[in-house]
């Protein structure tokens, strides 16, 4: 359970946190505070309700935690990945709101239990403070029927709501907004940029005006470009190829394709892009060929969604990939030259921050900028609840 708790006017982090391995053995629970102080300590976290009881108890703390009391704080905003088409914004709890939640389960089986789980725990301890839900598939509800449609019987649609929905949208509508205002644009309008969430899960938006007109993931996380350790787009055949083949069960197979696949099958390394980056500088052929794969199908659809826009302004890199990875952004840049990407090969190797990376001399601005989820989902609680 990560968190943050920011000072919305000034948009400052007072303090921030996680809890990992929550009903495990040995859980950890970090602190740091806006001005550097930190601790992590092990203790007894056997439920997220424990693991909220401890985020309270440390942000209240008289030494030092960083507000007196929890009427100080005026809103909690989740992250929820999947809200199918029922929501195309944020929205403030209630048992509607959870119970569309629920019903969004089968396409989020990892994530919206946990979420839902997160929302009746605070709702629980921290009673009576407003709660706003950010879903990542929200972003992605301006996409046109030709771009979320799969062309499969029309009822799989309408009976069970299988159609593209995207993920990553809270990092997509940050970056997109961000992006405008760092050109120097009063707004979004006019603007066509490509969005690249490079991370161990991966997806790109193409954003025009503001609005998402298409986007690399589909019904569940699993598609779009290779991964961490996801598959990425296959051919649908090989599923039941391989369940025959293999005496596998679904679940055995989605297991294998979200788990076991992507940039650690490839590499027999690591889903790691720095374990893969020393393995290619030792002459591992795997690695190589993972960061190649990777490199050239990015590249595709960059450039697939510079079609779909009928042009483009600007391709962002974000995510810990996209921010980080100076070999990554090379490689896929060097296949977009035919589009008049240029890009500056010593701003490209010390950049971590937001920057332009190309050359002034590029028909397509490229920028690194950092991705700010948690902010982003602030601002958006306050706008649903009209604090600011």
């Amino acid at each position: 359970m990560k968190y943050q708790l920011f000072e919305y006017e000034g948009r400052q982090i007072l303090a921030k946190g996680i809890a990992e391995r929550i009903g495990i053995e040995e859980p950890l629970f970090s602190y740091k505070r806006g001005d550097g102080f930190s601790y992590k300590k092990h203790m007894e976290i056997k439920t997220h309700r424990d693991a909220v009881n401890a985020m309270v108890a440390a942000l209240t703390d008289p030494e030092n935690g960083v507000i007196s009391d929890l009427s100080e704080v005026k809103a909690v905003g989740h992250r929820v990945l999947h809200g199918g088409e029922y929501f195309a914004a944020p929205v403030q709890i209630n048992e509607e709101v959870k119970a569309v939640i629920k019903k969004c389960f089968a396409w989020g089986p990892l994530h919206n239990p946990a979420n839902l789980m997160g929302i009746e725990v605070c709702e629980e301890v921290m009673a009576g403070i407003p709660q706003v839900a950010v879903f990542d598939t929200a972003f992605h509800q301006t996409m046109p029927p030709k771009a979320y449609r799969y062309a499969l019987p029309e009822h799989y649609y309408k009976d069970l709501g299988i159609r593209r929905y995207g993920f990553h949208g809270t990092s997509h509508a940050f970056v997109a907004k961000e992006v405008a205002k760092f050109l120097g644009r009063d707004s979004q309008e006019g603007l066509r940029v490509i969005t690249c969430h490079l991370g161990n899960g991966s997806s790109f938006a193409a954003v025009k005006d503001g609005k998402c007109i298409d986007t690399s993931m589909g019904l569940t996380p699993l598609s779009g470009i290779a991964m961490g350790t996801r598959c990425g787009d296959v051919d649908p055949a090989i599923v039941p190829y391989i369940q025959k083949a293999e005496n596998l069960s679904a679940e055995e197979l989605d297991t294998m394709m979200n788990k076991k696949s992507g940039m650690l099958a490839i590499s027999k390394k690591s889903s790691d892009f720095r374990d893969l980056w020393e393995g290619e500088e030792a002459g591992d052929e795997n690695c190589k060929l993972a960061l190649e794969i990777f490199s050239y199908q990015a590249a595709k659809l960059i450039a697939s969604y510079a079609a779909a826009l009928k042009g483009v302004d600007a391709i962002v890199f974000t995510g810990g990939v996209g921010e980080n990875d100076f070999g990554v952004r090379e490689m896929a840049c060097d296949y977009l030259a035919f589009m008049g990407v240029e890009l500056d090969l010593e701003k490209n190797n010390g950049t971590r921050d937001l920057a332009i990376i190309s050359t002034p001399e590029s028909k397509v601005k490229v920028i690194v900028l950092p991705t700010n989820e948690e902010l982003s989902i602030c601002e958006q609680a306050v706008e649903v609840l009209g604090l600011a």
